[in-house]
């Protein structure tokens, strides 16, 4: 019924919202005499205001058209590789008329990015994707509203995203022979599964498996959201935040968790900041900052896009994840495709190095959630696991923003490129693996790199160039990068041999 009165309320709200969106072009058209007056711009800016709270924000374009690749322009075709009920393998194909710049392009690995399934589409992983194109083959996982799905296409539970999971593995190492993955937040916990899965049965898997900001084990560092899980029952979940699709929608009668609950929830967390944030909207459309009130629609056109989620799956997530911590404790059991059940084991993943990255003041993923992998993934030769804490970054800086860009992806893409099968053709570009500051090894069951040993004992695969960036890399001073901040790091060369 809750759902049912929201869009009711939408609806009657969508036409005062666009008629705010006309007042505020009105009073702030030059030709328009009343744009004259003194409070104009006032009024103009709280009709642009009222416009922003009442729109319906749909879902958002990724947007991008073209990326650099060693400062060449590239074009990028955006097309559905794999279409499934609730998930799109969406691939952004990289083109250029440059032969040395394509031959580039076709040597260099492929990355698989599993976007989180927890409210927000795929599109708020769009810096994410086009900061790796600079270096990468790039696919996601793009998952669709559930209120958009028929009935007749089924259910949707936790064991089918680790299912969606390995079919798309399994696609990309059968036109590339093999594959590196990239999960952030939610899909950390599906991810591991998936790859252990695969190992178990003794099937091909990820060269790399880079895991950010999710929660392993919840039980490390509990954040608002981890307490929110376990104070309350499952029953509790069941009975208050599931709801019928109304039958305005294709998906009709299918039981979700909708995205405006999802989404008060979000703001719930920091109200004060949001109602700040609007505010200086308003100043800013008073003062004519374009820039500041710019950067304020992009952000919230995305941050306000939410989608349903399935209710299988997303119960299924709270007491598998959150309230029994299967994975931690060796008890989560998956059902196959075939029907079959299986026992998650990340102890059996061998061969596949292992990458975990976490942000100092993450509010969603507390610190040593994530970290939590590396105990789990015994298999994985000490060497073949890293560990990245980057200090001063919340949940979403460690995919997104400045942070990621200047010390987060540095590191991942050098560890992509030591476990790349051809990393001769494969060596970053200048630009992006020229910032990597390496301060302080964290305490965990790995070595140390130090630019000397960077230099001296490279991958045999890699190039001169990527050794010398690898040697700049890891002696340049942080403070260029975060002033006044040190950025913790486990950073370890894979298989080093002289």
């Amino acid at each position: 019924m809750l759902y049912q009165i929201f869009e009711s309320q939408r609806s009657i709200m969508e036409p005062f919202s666009d008629l705010a969106q006309a007042a505020a072009k009105l009073y702030s058209n030059p030709l328009n005499p009343m744009a004259q007056t003194p409070l104009a711009q006032r009024v103009s800016a709280g009709y642009a205001l009222m416009h922003r709270l009442g729109k319906d924000y749909v879902k958002p374009e990724f947007g991008i058209q073209t990326v650099k690749v060693n400062k060449t322009e590239v074009a990028i075709h955006e097309r559905i590789e794999i279409d499934k009920p609730f998930c799109e393998l969406r691939r952004f194909k990289r083109f250029s008329d440059d032969p040395a710049t394509l031959t580039l392009l076709k040597a260099q690995p492929v990355v698989l990015i599993v976007a989180p399934l927890s409210g927000h589409y795929a599109t708020l992983l769009r810096d994410t994707v086009r900061t790796m194109l600079q270096d990468h083959k790039v696919y996601i996982t793009d998952w669709k509203n559930a209120r958009l799905v028929p009935l007749t296409d089924g259910e949707f539970h936790l064991d089918d995203y680790v299912n969606y999971v390995q079919e798309f593995i399994r696609h990309l190492q059968s036109i590339y022979g093999h594959c590196h993955v990239v999960s952030v937040c939610q899909p950390t916990v599906p991810v591991l599964a998936a790859v252990s899965l695969m190992a178990s049965r003794g099937e091909k898997i990820p060269l790399t498996m880079t895991m950010m900001g999710g929660p392993i084990d919840a039980r490390k560092s509990p954040t608002s959201v981890n307490n929110l899980a376990t104070n309350k029952s499952f029953e509790w979940f069941e009975n208050n935040v599931i709801y019928r699709v109304p039958a305005n929608f294709p998906g009709a009668g299918r039981r979700v968790y909708p995205g405006f609950l999802q989404y008060t929830g979000f703001v719930a967390m920091n109200p004060d900041r949001h109602a700040t944030s609007h505010y200086d909207y308003f100043k800013d459309l008073i003062k004519g900052d374009d820039v500041s009130t710019e950067a304020h629609r992009k952000f919230y056109d995305e941050y306000n896009a939410v989608l349903d989620m399935d209710a299988d799956y997303y119960l299924e997530t709270i007491q598998t994840v959150f309230q029994d911590f299967k994975l931690v404790n060796g008890t989560w059991d998956v059902k196959g495709v075939d029907g079959k059940i299986e026992r998650v084991r990340p102890q059996d993943i061998q061969g596949t190095a292992l990458l975990t990255v976490e942000g100092e003041l993450d509010d969603i993923s507390g610190s040593g959630q994530t970290r939590a992998a590396q105990d789990l993934c015994t298999g994985v030769p000490v060497s073949e696991r890293q560990h990245l804490e980057v200090p001063g970054a919340g949940h979403y800086g460690i995919f997104s923003g400045r942070r990621w860009r200047d010390i987060v992806y540095p590191q991942l893409v050098q560890f992509i490129q030591n476990h790349a099968p051809q990393a001769k053709a494969t060596a970053p570009s200048a630009k992006t693996a020229a910032k990597s500051p390496v301060k302080k090894a964290l305490k965990a069951p790995v070595a140390k790199t130090t630019a000397k040993s960077a230099a001296a004992t490279p991958e045999k695969a890699a190039s001169k160039t990527a050794v010398k960036t690898a040697a700049q890399t890891a002696t340049k001073s942080p403070a260029k990068v975060l002033p006044n901040k040190a950025v913790k790091t486990t950073w370890v060369e894979a298989k080093k041999k002289a």
